[in-house]
Order: C-alpha cells, then sequence, then structure tokens
C-alpha cells in the first residue's frame, strides 16, 4: 500500500508541475484559472492519499476542504470573468 500510494503522489506532483507551467504559460485567463483548479484538485488527491497511507482522519477532513475551496475559488472567478466580459 505505501509504494503505492508513493507512486500516486509522485505522479500527482508531477502533474502538478505541468499545471504550473500552464498557469506560467497560459495566454488566456481561463487557462490559468483553469490550471489553478487543477493544481488545488491534485492537491487535495494527494492529502487523499496521504490520508489512505496513514489511516488519520484529519487528512480527509483537509482534502475535502481543499476542494471545497477549490470549487468555491473557481466558480467566483468564472463569475468575475463572465461580468467583466458581458460590460
Amino acid at each position: 500500500m505505501d509504494t503505492f500510494v508513493t507512486v500516486s503522489q509522485i505522479a500527482l506532483g508531477l502533474s502538478a508541475l505541468l499545471a504550473v507551467a500552464r498557469a506560467v504559460k497560459g495566454p488566456a485567463i481561463v487557462d490559468r484559472i483553469v490550471a489553478v483548479d487543477l493544481i488545488l484538485l491534485l492537491l487535495a488527491a494527494g492529502v487523499g492519499a496521504e490520508a489512505a497511507r496513514s489511516g488519520s482522519q484529519i487528512y480527509s477532513a483537509i482534502a475535502i476542504v481543499v476542494a471545497l475551496i477549490a470549487f468555491v475559488g473557481t466558480v467566483l472567478v468564472a463569475r468575475f470573468v463572465e461580468w467583466r466580459d458581458v460590460e
């Protein structure tokens, strides 16, 4: 189980690095929004994997909070972008 979680966390880390590159390079703000949302969801997945490894419930709570913050932040920024494009 530990080996699988370690490999999963390494893959999530590499994916996060690619998402950071997209967030920095992204030509449009929508690309950056999606990249930051992906980074936060990958972070939540990594914390969830650590919760599976350690069996601690605090990691599960942290993963849920990070995922909710990612969702709410993405919705707020998307509404702002939509509002900005209308006027």
